[in-house]
């Protein structure tokens, strides 16, 4: 996460950065998480740039289609003269995706981080961490009980976690493993 701080910051020479993991290994939520200023996109690969953009972000490099790889690297082309700062992402390394060449040799210029699916403990850990920024503490217990009987993708047992959230708020309860089982009920 330093790497990121700094490259998000300018204090590194790059303006490119492409992370690249498996399904599940976080990358989109990383995307989106670098996407919340104002000065920031999103981008889909099909629209304009807005000229005030300061960060380009570009998830699922290999669904693109041929029109908007060519958007995209005009994009990055832009980005790279206008010294804005680009992330993409993708599930396989620059060298391996099956796209235009111009535009996989782009993605490598810069930055590349691969991202490992996170460990059964850390997304324990990362499911309380988000109670807690939620306003609640979550029992350990509560999490280990969602990773052994629910989907492992950790997107979904935020929204899990979430939900859980919501649920305890409107009905006046503690949050309980009862309580979570008659939520997914």
């Amino acid at each position: 996460m330093e790497m990121l701080s700094n490259w998000l910051a300018g204090k590194t020479a790059e303006k490119a950065l492409y992370i690249w993991g498996p399904a599940g290994s976080g990358k989109s939520h990383l995307l989106r998480a670098v996407t919340t200023h104002p000065d920031t996109l999103f981008w889909n690969g099909q629209n304009d740039i807005p000229v005030d953009t300061r960060l380009v972000a570009l998830d699922d490099v290999e669904q693109l289609t041929e029109a908007s790889q060519i958007n995209a690297f005009a994009a990055f082309n832009h980005a790279r003269s206008a010294g804005k700062l680009w992330i993409a992402a993708g599930e396989n390394a620059p060298a391996g995706l099956s796209i235009r060449d111009d535009l996989r040799t782009r993605l490598g210029w810069g930055l590349v981080y691969r991202l490992q699916p996170l460990s059964d403990e850390d997304k324990r850990a990362a499911l309380i961490l988000h109670a807690k920024s939620l306003g609640f503490e979550l029992d350990p217990a509560i999490a280990a009980w969602l990773l052994t009987r629910h989907g492992r993708d950790l997107g979904y047992l935020l929204q899990v976690v979430e939900a859980l959230d919501r649920y305890s708020l409107q009905t006046r309860r503690r949050v309980t493993l009862p309580l979570l089982k008659t939520l997914l009920a």
